[in-house]
């Protein structure tokens, strides 16, 4: 299915709900998809984000706003979770965004405030029930920083630039935007000690990344061509992988990470569709002169020519201390995902290339969105130098690694001259002491 551009991404629509004209993040030309429980009211629903509010798809189905289009739309609408809708495919997702764009635009012949509910009364909830989780590291920038820390000869492994590297991560910790998060315990050894201590990590560090959600899957043995890959996906997220690093740098030899991204990550609610995206496709990474090319079920045209995203991302950083004197976070990052050695296409066909069986709703995530400048880092341990350079916040306060009460607040919008700028809200998460006497 083409990419091209339609009339819902016209920077010049407006709608009838006001504060989506000023918005950042939501205007009309985003109507990103989610699911939430409104204040009052147990029944959870998928709504779409439209300024400050949320626009109710049950209401609009009982309203009759939806009549016409194909029936698996409507009753996927009618859906507690996006996963019914995941599975449609691109086509069907295209014509319902179409009518929300009809339904919510200024020159509607309908103006109901009861399919709204304003988004500070809703609850959001994750939006869909996540399978399987994949969790990339398709970031050059980032894998030969780190890989300097450890490998300062050959920072990086001969596999990179042939494959996607990636591990599978825990789809049952993954938590929505808002959720606090406990430090882990787990075992790690210090660099001088002779024998592994157990206790609550000292180096724990976020991650800010690019997630995506799979749409249609694959059967068990069958893969996905590349040209197929980029339109078996729904929708794109953010993410926090949450990393202990003293547990990770002790445990990743032979099999990589387990105990020290397994006990959480955070997804933001809302899931930006491929059509609100189009205004932003980009060329795919430009290899350096000499890296090699992919291999040839890796490689095409299309992807080459349109399998970038060209998506802003920051990192935020709020102490405990700045929210006692009321200071604003304190952005540490700004990144762009167009810097991805990986596309998001050659991901999912890798991932499928074995024959490995891909479900709606299963989360493919980038790995750590950081690029080659000072200031474009995605995590902490390259932004300290782990720990040997440590950063002064607004307080006075010095960070290496994250303390009790520190918000992470990670944020992503598109912009480019001649279309509207679309965000994806936030993906925040508060760190808790660990548990005592484990």
């Amino acid at each position: 299915m083409s990419l091209a551009i339609d009339e819902t991404c016209d920077p010049r629509l407006r709608s009838w709900v006001e504060s989506a004209n000023r918005h950042a993040d939501f205007p009309i030309q985003n109507l990103p998809l989610g699911v939430f429980r409104a204040r009052g009211d147990s029944k959870v629903r998928i709504g779409t984000a439209i300024g400050d509010s949320i626009l109710d798809l049950a209401r609009c189905r009982e309203a009759g706003l939806l009549r016409g289009l194909p029936a698996e739309v409507e009753d996927a609408c009618g859906a507690a979770l996006l996963n019914p809708l995941m599975a449609l495919g691109r086509l069907p997702v295209s014509r319902l965004r179409k009518r929300l764009s009809e339904i919510l635009r200024a020159n509607a012949e309908r103006r109901d405030e009861s399919l709204l509910v304003p988004r500070e009364e809703a609850e959001l909830l994750l939006p869909a029930v996540i399978g399987d989780y994949t969790d990339f590291y398709a970031s050059i920038f980032h894998a030969t920083s780190v890989g300097r820390m450890l490998r300062p000869e050959s920072p990086l492994l001969p596999n990179y630039k042939h494959v996607p590297i990636a591990y599978h991560g825990r789809s049952s910790s993954i938590v929505v935007s808002g959720t606090p998060i406990r430090r882990p315990h787990g075992q790690w050894k210090g660099p001088e000690a002779e024998l592994p201590s157990f206790g609550p990590s000292r180096l724990l560090d976020c991650e800010l990344e690019v997630g995506f959600f799979v749409g249609p899957g694959n059967e068990l043995g069958q893969p996905i061509a590349l040209d197929e890959a980029q339109d078996r996906i729904f929708g794109f997220t953010i993410v926090n992988d949450w990393s202990a690093r003293d547990l990770q740098t002790w445990e990743y030899q032979p099999l990589g990470p387990f105990l020290s991204k397994s006990f959480a990550t955070t997804a933001s609610p809302w899931v930006v569709t491929l059509e609100a995206l189009g205004p932003f496709r980009c060329a795919a990474f430009r290899r350096p002169e000499g890296d090699p090319r992919p291999l040839p079920y890796l490689t095409s045209k299309r992807n080459e020519e349109e399998g970038g995203i060209d998506i802003t991302v920051e990192l935020l950083l709020e102490s405990e201390e700045m929210r006692r004197r009321e200071m604003p976070p304190v952005r540490l990052s700004r990144g762009s995902f167009r810097d991805m050695y990986w596309t998001p296409a050659q991901m999912l066909a890798h991932h499928a290339s074995n024959g490995c069986n891909l479900r709606p709703g299963d989360l493919l995530a980038s790995g750590t969105v950081s690029g080659p400048d000072e200031g474009s880092q995605g995590c902490l341990l390259e932004i300290t130098k782990r720990g040997s350079r440590p950063l002064k916040l607004p307080s006075g306060e010095e960070r290496t690694f994250l303390c009790d009460g520190d918000e992470v607040i990670l944020r992503a919008h598109c912009q480019r001259e001649g279309f509207a700028r679309i965000g994806f809200g936030e993906c925040r998460g508060v760190v808790l002491p660990a548990l005592e006497g484990k």
